[in-house]
């Protein structure tokens, strides 16, 4: 695999292609002032970013397509050279609402389709407009759902040209089979999106993915912020990490560099989020370098399984993803 170019993109099982960098966009709305996130993708694209991940959930879509759009204005990029991936929020698994939702994140990037459209977690919560659905006594309010029902309805959007590729996001061992074994299935997922990084390096489900030619795009491949509330912050910082800063003193690199630098060479695709413009370029300077395959082994060995989204809020819903090995 070249990674030297910049523009690498790892092939998917239905025939297209991934840019193996990406730039995750995720904030929480209520700390995030408007045009953050606007300006953020604006700087990716000049970088060289042509991966975008956002979600109908971020509240921000409407800042991404507008950044999108002006570049196409300037002639910097055309519709084609950007791949977007948007995500079905756990509130509208039921069939009946999934286009309306994809439907909803066209409308905000003001665009005829995206690249690549996952369903964000496997949980469902009630059905409604409201996001975090709960009761009056502040408990969430679950929903039952039939997982190969709402991938039978992204089957149809993406019949519908309303998308290129189908994918998960969160989804263990045993959800993935209830897709891949599911009578008459049309389109398998391309890809499973999960937390990946060197204390987390996901060997077990990375190795089933492999077997079944779906690609493991890792979020919060550098860690993640630590807001307790879904962040296990008792864990180590990651960016501390001795090996990875020797490794980035002798590549005149950052820890955060070869920790990316290590997804991509082992055919896993990173979206590392910022909104920090020198960070945005940092983490784009990872083409001009690789690791040898001892430095691989020993970040590989950094593995202690140590999960930082761990989502405990939701642990007890029937569909909670990991009590399960992997």
């Amino acid at each position: 695999m070249d990674l030297t170019a910049a523009d690498h993109r790892i092939p998917l099982s239905d025939g297209n292609t991934i840019p193996v960098l990406g730039l995750g966009t995720y904030t929480e709305p209520w700390l995030t002032s408007e045009g953050t996130c606007k300006a953020s993708v604006k700087i990716a694209i000049d970088t060289g970013y042509r991966h975008i991940d956002g979600a109908y959930v971020y509240e921000n879509e409407h800042e991404v397509g507008e950044a999108i759009r002006e570049k196409m204005a300037e002639g910097k990029v055309k519709r084609e050279d950007i791949f977007y991936c948007g995500k079905l929020w756990a509130t509208n698994h039921e069939p009946e609402r999934v286009r309306p939702c994809l439907e909803k994140t066209l409308n905000a990037l003001q665009v005829d389709y995206v690249d690549l459209y996952i369903i964000e977690i496997p949980m469902a919560f009630k059905p409604g407009d409201e996001v975090y659905p709960r009761d009056e006594n502040g408990r969430w309010l679950y929903h039952k759902t039939d997982l190969c029902a709402t991938w039978e309805a992204l089957e149809a959007c993406k019949d519908a040209g309303l998308v290129k590729s189908l994918g998960v996001s969160n989804f263990n061992r045993r959800q993935l089979e209830l897709i891949l074994k599911k009578p008459g299935l049309k389109y398998k997922p391309v890809c499973n999106q999960v937390e990946c990084h060197p204390y987390f390096t996901q060997p077990k489900l990375r190795k089933f993915c492999q077997q079944h030619d779906i690609v493991i795009v890792a979020y919060s491949p550098l860690g993640t912020s630590r807001n307790p509330a879904w962040v296990n912050t008792a864990s180590p910082p990651l960016l501390k990490n001795e090996l990875l800063n020797s490794l980035g003193k002798k590549y005149n690199k950052t820890a955060a560099q070869v920790a990316l630098r290590f997804n991509i060479q082992r055919g896993v695709v990173v979206i590392p989020k910022s909104s920090n413009p020198d960070r945005i370029k940092e983490n784009f300077q990872i083409f001009d370098f690789s690791l040898t395959e001892e430095e691989m082994k020993n970040i590989e060995a950094l593995n202690n399984n140590i999960r930082l989204v761990e989502m405990l809020l939701w642990c007890d819903h029937p569909e909670y993803p990991f009590h399960e090995e992997y």
